[in-house]
């Protein structure tokens, strides 16, 4: 369990397809902290580490990504120097800032506008048909890992649709958000609390 507040960026430095895929991430995390076995969302994918080792500000982690993951999350995620947002798993008494994420990924979507809007950066980002119900304005959604909010919805005639974000300097600073351009494809995990909404709506009708 997570709670889309990224503490670390990393890159992949090594990438190795053996089945399943083993990738290690560069990190600045201590590694005598982390843990073999313990859950590392990447990107918002919920990841086991499998390996571990550097120095305290210098580390590294391998984590195995199934076929499964790759189908799922975004093309190119996996491949060299690519840069992850990181967030270890949340522990008992830690604060939740942002909002319950399991570090499944929903489906993906992709950015179709980028504006600059009074101090932050306004991204609206086009997501698909299967998951345009779940998303509602003043609602949470996970974007590559991080917590953000629905600013606004606009429902499309395919079924799909486009919903805005307000990313602020220092989010954009401290992950992989402010780097995003209209084109790029991003990791989406829809608030649990709206899947279960959604789910008790259908039974009910």
């Amino acid at each position: 369990m997570f709670t889309g507040i990224v503490t670390a960026i990393g890159t992949i430095r090594e990438a190795d397809q053996r089945g399943d895929l083993r990738a290690v991430i560069a990190c600045p995390f201590d590694p005598d902290k982390i843990a073999i076995g313990a859950s590392i969302a990447c990107s918002g994918v919920c990841l086991t580490v499998v390996e571990r080792g550097g120095v305290a500000g210098d580390a590294w982690f391998a984590v195995d990504a199934s076929a499964e993951t790759l189908a799922r999350t975004v093309p190119g995620m996996w491949e060299l120097d690519r840069r992850l947002n990181l967030e270890p798993a949340l522990k008992m008494g830690d604060e939740l800032g942002g909002h319950i994420v399991t570090g499944h990924v929903d489906a993906v979507g992709n950015v179709a506008a980028r504006a600059e809007e009074g101090g932050s950066t306004r991204l609206t980002i086009a997501a698909p048909q299967a998951i345009a119900p779940y998303i509602a304005a003043k609602g949470s959604i996970t974007v590559d890992g991080v917590s953000l909010t629905v600013n606004s919805v606009e429902d499309q005639s395919d079924g799909t649709v486009h919903f805005g974000l307000n990313i602020i300097p220092h989010t954009g600073e401290v992950t992989t958000l402010g780097q995003l351009v209209p084109g790029a494809e991003v990791n989406l995990e829809i608030d649990v609390l709206a899947r279960y909404l959604q789910r008790m709506q259908s039974l009910r009708g």
